[in-house]
């Protein structure tokens, strides 16, 4: 088995996760989201990002608005829809019993 393959399986699952916790309390831009998750060391590309996101904003967890800029043409801010903010609090109780587990057994407690 490749390891960069099980790695990158890993933060591919992860990343949703990451994302709705990053628009938590805060709107964000794409280029904001990649840079944030840049600085976790999840590096992530524009085109890994966009689908991603067109696809949590069908399923009604993400929403979105212009707003005009003064160095281009408008952007498109992300925020988390009232039922988002419930997706992640599920979210986070499963990924708190998931680490549990993994760390349970990683640990040998």
């Amino acid at each position: 088995m490749a390891l960069k393959n099980v790695q990158s399986q890993m933060r591919k699952g992860v990343l949703e996760f990451c994302i709705l916790s990053m628009l938590k309390n805060n709107q964000a831009y794409v280029s904001d989201i990649i840079s944030e998750l840049k600085k976790a060391d999840l590096i992530v590309v524009e085109g890994t990002l966009y689908p991603l996101l067109t696809r949590m904003k069908n399923s009604g967890i993400l929403e979105y608005k212009w707003e005009e800029s003064l160095q281009g043409p408008p952007r498109k801010y992300y925020s988390l829809t009232s039922e988002g903010e419930l997706f992640l609090l599920e979210l986070t109780k499963t990924w708190e019993s998931i680490n549990k587990s993994v760390d349970i057994i990683i640990n040998n407690k």
